[in-house]
C-alpha cells in the first residue's frame, strides 16, 4: 500500500493521477455513490491546494512574511515555507 502524499507537489501529482483514473472508470453497484463522493473530494482537495499555492505566491509577492502566511494557514512560518518555497520558485 502506498503512503498518502505529504508535500504539495505530491498531493497535486496524486490528485492528477487519480483524476486520470476517475476519467477512465465510472463506479457502479452499491458502493458507487460512496466512491463518487471520494472522487469528488479528491478533485476538490487538489483544486483547493492549487488555490492556496496561488494565494501564498501572491502573498509572498506582496512582501508578506512566511510567519504571517503560516499563521493564516494554521502552522508555523517555517512549515509553510518548506511546503511552498520550492513550488513558488523562491529560494529559502
Amino acid at each position: 500500500m502506498r503512503a498518502m502524499p505529504r508535500s504539495l507537489d505530491q498531493v497535486l501529482r496524486h490528485a492528477d493521477e487519480l483524476g486520470r483514473r476517475f476519467e477512465e472508470h465510472e463506479p457502479a453497484g452499491a458502493d458507487a455513490g460512496a466512491l463518487r463522493a471520494i472522487r469528488d473530494a479528491v478533485e476538490k482537495r487538489a483544486q483547493a491546494e492549487r488555490l492556496l499555492a496561488e494565494a501564498v505566491r501572491a502573498a509572498r509577492s506582496a512582501g508578506i512574511s512566511w510567519s504571517a502566511i503560516g499563521a493564516m494557514v494554521g502552522t508555523s512560518g517555517e512549515a509553510v515555507r518548506k511546503r511552498y518555497c520550492g513550488r513558488l520558485g523562491e529560494s529559502a
